[in-house]
């Protein structure tokens, strides 16, 4: 098997493989093409992936001649052209929002597989890259926020007086807001967070945090650990605790997502006008159309003295570490395709493989994507 590494496209530093993990493809007796400077923004030179076996290539060379296309972004407009039917992509492509790239790899009768996509079992976690990059996003989000804020973390006490700690409120416990928690508590701040799921509440405290209960939230085992549409009068009460929670904040981190939709709505622009002067909102959901009204994708602004991050790729500001997490689960999801004589061996007989694969042979093969594109 011939597995082609591209290079990114756009502002991402990442890289899909380093060298360390090149090398365990190599000695699982798989070919690999790197293509010219894929890695160098990650620091990983052409010559250390020629060191561990790979060859380093044009990147129409590694279109010419892969039998599996990997990067971690989707592919962009002048990539898909060069993608031949019998190639399979691998990438972080967002089947359940980028309906129409899915719709694209289905009329080209392409085999894909969004990473993204990986089921949340426990079988699986060693190919959780979501939980993975939430875990560099959760810390980014806090250092950023200390960096911006015009106040101090921790508390301290001085000559010239005591120096409060600040207060965060983060808005969702998945493995971002737990990340997020943690950092913050090691810098000394005050904690409290929100989220839907009640089961999360024993995580949040034993990190340091405090649980804010709101009660009458809607649950289901069957959405695989992400939260799930919440009703109206729960909305109404949660934004209510929010507003008040958040107007007494120095940092509001928003992580919350439900996938396939919109992300939740929890910062209306008068909430964040209640906040205090200088305080600072880092929304980790700004790709998704953020969890404040006021959120700009990749963007940072300042509404009457309030800053406001959309950011939506933290783990490109930590390529290397971020690239080491990202290439071992991406090596523990690949060995369930290789044979041991290093061959491609699809076995979609394997619950993990078929919850993966998005496109197979003018097929969706993901239920829940199925289910978005045969409603559109």
């Amino acid at each position: 098997m011939i597995l082609g590494l591209l290079k990114e496209h756009g502002s991402e530093t990442r890289v899909a493989l380093l060298p360390e993990t090149v090398k365990v493809f190599t000695d699982l007796k798989v070919e690999v093409l790197v293509e010219e400077g894929a890695g160098e923004s990650a620091f990983a030179s052409n010559s250390q992936y020629q060191d561990v076996g790979a060859k380093v290539v044009s990147r129409s060379e590694v279109f010419d001649k892969a039998e599996i296309l990997l990067q971690i972004q989707p592919p962009d407009e002048g990539d898909i052209p060069k993608i031949k039917e019998n190639q399979i992509w691998i990438s972080v492509f967002n089947p359940l929002w980028e309906t129409e790239l899915v719709k694209t790899f289905l009329k080209k009768g392409l085999t894909s597989f969004s990473l993204d996509s990986i089921p949340r079992t426990t079988k699986a976690q060693a190919m959780d890259i979501l939980s993975s990059m939430a875990t560099v996003s959760g810390y980014m989000a806090v250092l950023d926020a200390a960096s911006k804020l015009p106040t101090f973390f921790p508390m301290f006490m001085t000559a010239a007086g005591t120096i409060r700690p600040a207060n965060v409120l983060i808005l969702g416990a998945g493995v971002a807001g737990l990340q997020a928690i943690a950092t913050s508590r090691k810098l000394g701040a005050q904690v409290q967070v929100f989220d839907v799921r009640s089961a999360v509440k024993e995580e949040v405290m034993s990190l340091g945090g405090k649980f804010v209960e709101v009660e009458g939230a809607v649950e289901d085992k069957a959405a695989g650990g992400y939260a799930v549409e919440q009703t109206e009068e729960f909305k109404k009460k949660q934004q209510q605790a929010i507003n008040d929670h958040a107007a007494k904040a120095n940092v509001v981190i928003c992580t919350a997502q439900i996938p396939g939709k919109k992300a939740p709505l929890l910062l209306p622009t008068h909430a964040v006008e209640a906040m205090k002067p200088g305080s600072v909102i880092i929304d980790l959901a700004a790709s998704s159309g953020g969890n404040c009204e006021l959120t700009k994708d990749n963007e940072t602004i300042v509404h009457k003295g309030i800053t406001i991050i959309g950011q939506s790729n933290y783990p490109a500001h930590k390529p290397i570490d971020a690239s080491r997490m990202f290439g071992k689960n991406v090596l523990n999801f690949m060995k369930l395709i290789i044979d041991d004589e290093g061959n491609l061996n699809l076995n979609f007989e394997d619950e993990i493989v078929k919850g993966t694969c998005i496109t197979h042979k003018g097929e969706v093969f993901n239920e829940r994507v199925k289910l978005i594109i045969e409603k559109a």
